[in-house]
C-alpha cells in the first residue's frame, strides 16, 4: 500500500506537468495567432498582395508622363454588411497615362434619419499592381461623417507609377465601405468623428 502511495506521487506530478506543458502551448498559440494580424497587414502593404494598396503617397514635384502608354482605370464600390449608404464612383472608368496625377471622385449619401461614420477600405487588381498605384490623396484616409440626407463628394487623387510592367494595361480599384457607427460629439449642436486612419 505505502509503495503504491508512493508511486502515484511522482504520476500525479507528471500529469501536472503535461497539463501545464498543453495549457502554455495553447496560450502560446492563441497569442501567435493575434500577433499574425498586424504582421499580414505590414507584409500585404509591403508587398501588395491581397490587393492592398498603400498609404498616403509623396508624389515628387516633377514627374514624367508616358504619354506614349495609357493604361485603364476601372472604378468600383459596394457596401459593407449593414451599411445603407449610397456609395459609388463619379465615373466608371478612366484612361490614364503612367506618371500623370489624376483626380476622380466618389459619392457618398447618408439616406437615414441618424448622423452616421463611414470608413471606405480600398483594395486593388490585380495584386501586382499595388506596387505602382499610388495615391497622394484619399477620402479613404479618413473616416466620413455624413448628417441624415447629406451628400458628399469625396475625391481621390493618384498617380500610375511609370515602373507599371508593360503587360498590365487594366487596373480596378475597388472600395468597401464599412459603417463606423455615430460621430463623436464635441459641442452642443456640433459633432465630429476624431478617429482618422493612414493606412487607407
Amino acid at each position: 500500500m505505502a509503495n503504491e502511495t508512493s508511486q502515484a506521487g511522482p504520476e500525479r506530478r507528471s500529469t501536472t506537468r503535461v497539463v501545464g506543458w498543453c495549457l502554455a502551448a495553447v496560450v502560446g498559440m492563441f497569442a501567435f495567432g493575434f500577433a499574425l494580424v498586424p504582421l499580414y497587414e505590414v507584409f500585404c502593404e509591403i508587398t501588395g498582395i491581397n490587393g492592398k494598396t498603400g498609404g498616403r503617397y509623396e508624389a515628387p514635384a516633377t514627374t514624367e508622363v508616358d504619354e506614349q502608354r495609357t493604361v485603364e482605370v476601372q472604378f468600383l464600390a459596394q457596401n459593407g454588411p449593414d451599411m445603407p449608404w449610397i456609395f459609388k464612383p463619379a465615373v466608371r472608368s478612366i484612361k490614364v497615362h503612367p506618371g500623370e496625377s489624376v483626380t476622380v471622385n466618389f459619392v457618398a449619401e447618408n439616406p437615414t434619419s441618424e448622423p452616421m461614420v463611414g470608413q471606405a477600405v480600398p483594395s486593388l487588381s490585380p495584386s501586382e499592381g499595388t506596387l505602382y498605384f499610388h495615391k497622394t490623396e484619399c477620402f479613404c484616409f479618413n473616416q466620413q461623417p455624413l448628417e441624415p440626407g447629406e451628400r458628399a463628394d469625396m475625391p481621390l487623387v493618384f498617380i500610375v507609377d511609370r515602373e507599371l510592367p508593360e503587360h498590365i494595361t487594366k487596373l480596378t480599384l475597388s472600395y468597401t465601405l464599412y459603417d463606423q457607427g455615430k460621430p463623436v460629439k464635441v459641442s452642443a449642436g456640433k459633432s465630429k468623428n476624431t478617429t482618422t486612419n493612414e493606412n487607407g
